[in-house]
């Protein structure tokens, strides 16, 4: 019961004879019996911290180091979601505009900032915004305004600065355009690492341009870089799933294209430029505004690829408890939206059959060259639910010190820890 009370249902009962809760919280001596052991693993690196939280009274039970901050790779898109689900909601949809272009005859396919924009086919209603649909509606559009042809161009004004990560060219991270199918992928993917396009907004635009004329629709030469007028007549236009749809493909995936569209999301909605830094400093202000201890923190990007991103396992804690609290509904997505271990996204392949945090662990992973990280909830023996944060930066052996974490993981699911 307190486990559904701390992910918004109705308070657990009290005991009639003590008043404590019905499930027993554990103890901070209990928990260093059990954690600072595994925490003397050879495999992890030099620099180690822990912070461990139970989401029931909001409080630290456990730390090591926990307020020092570390590179924590991928688990800061723990802090990237919450940042966006504050300042946009849950609800918020991205959207993929053609409008009307500035002579009769020329339309522009204007980028919202989608990365899930997809050139594949779709069932069903819950599916990402598909270009063929846009085509579809676009077509219907022109059909009735004129026989054309028509002149295509495409807008990725939304955003400024570099389009490069720092790391540069990288089959972990496309060039950062508000316009793109299927994140730039060049093979049929839809997660983890592959080639990508080197220009992907005219790569979308190209195979808009070839859907249209499937589509009777005659376009004539190849589109260009343009921008629409401001309060341009809107054609067509299609719509992201939910911003809590994004943040949990975003977290099952490691999804690092939906994680630097979040950070720019964040910043228009802060009236920050959509850039690096603009959506650096638009996170790092949603983060103070939730209340987030920032002591030490740099925020470079939104994925976690920059190692010059720090933060303290007690910050990734305290973003967990938020997203359990009922005060915070909004954050719910950052729960769900975790790797179940041995069965989904990023832990799929960790934690073996007969593991003990099997299906109990469920976690953000963060992997860099001499970085290990894992962020995320579990329940104890006793039915408690808590969350961590373990952090090691300095690893030589990446394998040995997931184990090392994941073992530290299920140890917290293993006991009570009174």
């Amino acid at each position: 019961p307190p486990v559904l009370a701390a992910l918004g249902a109705r308070p657990a009962p009290k005991s009639p004879d003590s008043g404590a809760d019905a499930v027993p919280p554990p103890t901070g001596a209990g928990l260093a019996d059990t954690l600072e052991p595994l925490l003397d693993d050879s495999a992890l690196g030099d620099e180690r911290s822990v912070a461990v939280m139970d989401v029931t009274t909001g409080q630290q039970v456990f730390g090591s180091k926990a307020g020092t901050a570390a590179v924590p790779a991928s688990t800061i898109k723990l802090a990237t979601g919450a940042a966006a689900l504050s300042a946009l909601g849950p609800d918020h949809r991205i959207r993929t505009s053609v409008v009307a272009g500035a002579g009769r005859d020329d339309i522009v396919l204007v980028g919202g900032g989608d990365p899930t924009l997809t050139a594949r086919a779709v069932k069903g209603d819950d599916h990402p915004a598909a270009l063929r649909q846009l085509a579809d509606a676009t077509a219907r559009a022109l059909k009735k305004r004129g026989p054309g042809p028509y002149r295509l161009g495409y807008d990725t004004s939304l955003y400024s600065g570099s389009k490069l990560h720092p790391i540069g060219p990288n089959e972990n991270l496309s060039p950062v355009v508000p316009l793109m199918a299927d994140e730039g992928r060049k093979d049929d993917s839809d997660h983890g690492p592959a080639p990508r396009a080197e220009d992907p907004a005219a790569d979308a635009a190209g195979t808009f341009a070839s859907m249209l004329r499937d589509r009777g629709v005659e376009v004539t030469g190849e589109p260009g870089s343009s921008k629409a007028a401001k309060g341009a007549r809107t054609v067509a236009s299609v719509r992201s799933q939910p911003l809590s749809s994004l943040v949990e493909r975003m977290l099952t995936n490691s999804d690092n294209d939906i994680a630097e569209a979040l950070s720019r999301q964040t910043a228009l909605a802060a009236g920050r430029p959509a850039s690096f830094a603009g959506g650096a400093k638009a996170v790092t202000q949603r983060l103070h505004k939730l209340g987030l201890p920032l002591s030490g923190a740099r925020i470079a990007d939104g994925s976690g690829l920059d190692r010059a991103d720090h933060v303290s396992a007690g910050l990734l804690a305290q973003v967990l408890v938020r997203a359990a609290d009922r005060d915070h509904p909004q954050l719910r997505s950052l729960l769900t939206g975790l790797p179940v271990a041995g069965f989904s996204g990023t832990l799929r392949t960790r934690y073996a059959q007969d593991a003990v945090g099997r299906g109990v662990v469920r976690a953000k992973t963060g992997t860099l060259t001499g970085v290990n990280t894992l962020a995320g909830s579990v329940v104890d023996a006793d039915g408690r639910l808590l969350v961590f944060a373990f952090m090691t930066n300095g690893t030589t052996d990446a394998d040995g010190a997931q184990r090392a974490l994941d073992r530290m993981a299920s140890a917290l699911a293993n006991c009570g820890c009174r």
